[in-house]
């Protein structure tokens, strides 16, 4: 049974930084190698946005126009866990940040911010930035 758990959250003044964790269980490091990861937020009254998605391989990395620049996804296969370094951070910045996971990688490169697209999802972590 597959786990996403997420960690980092918190509040921060407008210009600080986060980093948010991912810990996937159910995998194998061969399982999760083959598993496309990404990051979504969702603010109050508001839709959930896919913010950051990151390939099989660590290396491919897409982000939302508002993030980039700011934020940087990565990930562990060997320790089956995703990260999101988030600097330079805005008050619109705050939501509930979540973590999900796909094994339909073939349609990743366009399709990364459809929320249908997610096999997997995390239970959130709060990020709130103060100005």
């Amino acid at each position: 049974q597959v786990q996403l758990v997420e960690s980092g959250g918190g509040s921060v003044q407008a210009g600080g930084s986060l980093r948010l964790s991912c810990a996937a269980s159910g995998y194998t490091y061969n399982t999760y190698s083959t598993v496309c990861m990404g990051w979504f937020r969702q603010a109050p009254g508001k839709e959930r946005e896919g913010v950051a998605g990151i390939y099989t391989d660590g290396v491919s990395t897409y982000y939302a126009d508002s993030v980039k620049g700011r934020f940087t996804i990565s990930r562990d296969n060997a320790k089956t866990t995703l990260y999101l370094q988030m600097n330079s951070l805005k008050p619109e910045d705050t939501a509930t940040y979540y973590c999900a996971a796909t094994i339909r990688c073939w349609m990743f490169s366009a399709n990364w911010q459809w929320s249908t697209l997610w096999d997997y999802w995390g239970q959130g972590t709060q990020v709130t930035v103060s100005s």
